[in-house]
């Protein structure tokens, strides 16, 4: 007798960057391309829609008050995504024709933070077309830091995805031990691992993490090119002249419960990655080690999670 599984997806794609209707647009169709494969699972990169800040790195982003970088910034924060204006809205209309779930990468201008910073977030959608997640970025990695502000823990949360339980993490997170502590201790076995697209990311800590957690993991990354950067973006010959050739070469990668690859690193290329995962590797594996079941001490350690959304102001109205 077979065990339960789950058909899943990784569209490794290159976006139509800083551009967020265009970019939504085609992972709105990717979502379908992967659904019409089977995929009950699709995937997508960091930071995808409108895409990663790639600019901060080469063009000295650091320098204090320059105009060119104000100018990159406004049109980051005027092409991010607003959840609640319904910016996602043909991405969870694809998720439902296709009854499929996506984890998705968005820069959030958050309008329960006034609406102005920007947020490195990741969303999961369910085959309803619900987004039934916002994990914002906890701490944002170096010059990430320039143009996004911390996240928080509301989003460590596990989602049951049957047969499997599924959690995210963006980028860095998956190196802080703690954040993939968070998600072991609400049993995923299904993790998806966010990357804005490099290999050297995604090669050794993909592998490493379903080791560690004895858990299928995803790694999504995208690829960008200079000479696909839209002509009408501010400042665009700056930008062509600062940049090299290759921004973002991808590496999305699926490791099995044993730490072997089911789909090694795709490079440079887009792609739907496709693997059909069973439940029953996972228990095998779980045999000699479960990091949050019998090989675990909650006598000895002990993880306490602050799991709500900051919001910096509070009310109290005469009624």
């Amino acid at each position: 007798m077979s065990s339960p599984g789950l058909t899943v997806a990784i569209a490794q794609i290159e976006p139509v960057w800083l551009k967020r209707e265009a970019t939504v647009a085609k992972v709105a169709e990717q979502v379908r391309a992967a659904a019409l494969e089977g995929a009950k699972l699709v995937c997508f990169a960091e930071a995808i829609v409108p895409g990663y800040p790639f600019w901060v790195e080469y063009t000295d982003g650091a320098r204090f008050d320059t105009a060119e970088q104000k100018t990159w910034y406004a049109h980051y924060a005027r092409e991010a995504v607003v959840i609640d204006r319904g910016d996602l809205d043909p991405i969870k209309a694809a998720a439902l024709e296709g009854g499929c779930h996506v984890v998705l990468g968005v820069i959030e201008r958050a309008t329960d933070r006034a609406g102005h910073s920007l947020y490195c977030t990741m969303v999961t959608i369910d085959q309803f077309g619900n987004i039934i997640n916002t994990h914002r970025k906890l701490m944002p990695t170096h010059e990430e830091r320039l143009v996004w502000a911390q996240g928080d823990g509301f989003g460590l949360r596990a989602m049951p995805l049957p047969p499997f339980t599924l959690g995210a993490l963006n980028c860095w997170e998956n190196w802080m031990p703690l954040a993939r502590a968070a998600l072991y201790g609400q049993g995923v076995n299904l993790h998806v691992a966010t990357w804005p697209g490099s290999l050297r990311n995604t090669e050794d800590i993909t592998r490493f993490i379903a080791f560690e957690s004895r858990s299928y993991v995803l790694s999504a990354s995208s690829i960008l090119h200079r000479d696909t950067i839209p002509d009408d973006l501010p400042l665009r010959d700056r930008l062509i002249e600062s940049l090299p050739a290759v921004l973002a070469n991808g590496g999305s990668a699926i490791a099995g419960p044993d730490g072997k690859w089911l789909v090694p690193p795709a490079v440079d290329r887009e792609t739907i990655l496709i693997a059909d995962l069973e439940l029953e590797a996972v228990y095998a594996e779980r045999r000699l080690f479960d990091p949050f079941g019998h090989y675990s001490r909650p006598d000895v350690l002990e993880l306490h999670v602050h799991r709500h959304r900051p919001r910096g102001i509070q009310f109290h109205d005469d009624e």
